[in-house]
């Protein structure tokens, strides 16, 4: 199970690389068998089809990206037990985390998706959709707490400005390979920030 899980991660590797590079349509099966040096039986004994593959990659790019915002707004919530100061910490390190990355985002496959989404069948669509509206739902549920303990300084609709996370981030990752300039991605988000505690954070009385 060990190697067969392995081949398969090999193949998704490769195919992550390519569609991130020139788009899923572009990115044949003859090239991820000759990139892995499996055979072609090898690549089918994996996935039934191509639809098969983009399916089992966009999963798993799903996953990683759940665990990671786990990782960081839960560990933002351990440093800080006020909801809008913990928000804040956790966007804080999400722009740590984009600027150390040396070449820069890779991209996003759930917006190359998207942008491609003939290509797919109803689970594919279904899938990135679903993706989308439960990091909408995580991110409105952080801005619930905070709006309740402090009531925003303009009218806002909580579940547009939970998607402002996403869209800042798809954004920044735009901006930053068309400028070629990757620290773009982690200045919006830290301006995001800016605004997000502009928004919330009470004005003070010395004021």
């Amino acid at each position: 199970m060990a190697g067969r899980g392995g081949k398969r991660d090999l193949i998704l590797d490769a195919a992550e690389r390519s569609v991130l590079e020139k788009g899923f349509a572009a990115t044949s099966i003859d090239e991820l068998v000759a990139e892995t040096a499996m055979t072609k039986s090898g690549f089918f004994y994996h996935f039934r089809d191509k639809n098969a593959l983009a399916l089992a990659l966009l999963q798993r790019y799903l996953d990683r990206e759940e665990a990671l915002l786990d990782q960081l707004f839960g560990r933002a919530k351990e440093l800080h037990e006020d909801p809008l100061h913990a928000f804040l910490i956790g966007l804080k390190m999400m722009a740590e985390l984009m600027a150390d990355l040396p070449n820069g985002h890779p991209g996003c496959l759930v917006a190359t998706y998207c942008y491609n989404e003939r290509l797919f069948d109803r689970e594919v669509r279904d899938l990135y959709t679903g993706a989308l509206l439960a990091w909408r739902a995580r991110f409105r549920s952080h801005l619930d707490e905070i709006a309740e303990r402090y009531p925003p300084r303009e009218p806002v609709d909580l579940d547009m400005l939970a998607d402002m996370v996403n869209n800042t981030v798809e954004g920044g990752i735009i901006m930053a390979k068309a400028l070629r300039e990757p620290r773009v991605l982690a200045e919006q988000i830290l301006l995001f920030r800016t605004y997000v505690k502009l928004l919330f954070e009470p004005v003070s009385r010395a004021a």
